[in-house]
């Protein structure tokens, strides 16, 4: 939670971190353990002016490039937990369709 004390530390203390607070590239490399897996849930657009005027870029809610230095195994943005959540998302709109016509649920 991003109003946990001294979040820096307990984060240290993660074999698996998990940023999912809505700050772009508020977990810093210093915060992840070494060897940690790091999973980094959050989407946020922010200005690319090296792009060109009014060009933006996504970054995660971690800083990719020092948390990958540290960690054992990190998930991109974009790229990362998106396509996955997709994945899931229609697996269960299939299986509710199944049980919602009464029929066996599939397996996947």
């Amino acid at each position: 939670h991003s109003r946990t004390k001294d979040l820096p530390a307990l984060a240290r203390t993660a074999d698996i971190l998990v940023a999912a607070v809505g700050r772009p590239e508020m977990i810093k490399g210093d915060w992840v353990k070494p060897g940690a897996t790091v999973i980094d849930v959050g989407i946020n657009r922010i200005p690319a002016p090296e792009k060109g005027e009014g060009k933006s870029r996504l970054v995660g809610d971690v800083v990719y490039a020092e948390a990958a230095a540290v960690a054992g195994a990190i998930t991109p943005v974009p790229g990362g937990v998106g396509p996955m959540t997709i994945a899931m998302l229609m697996a269960n709109t299939v299986a509710s369709a199944y049980l919602a016509a009464g029929l066996k649920r599939p397996s996947f």
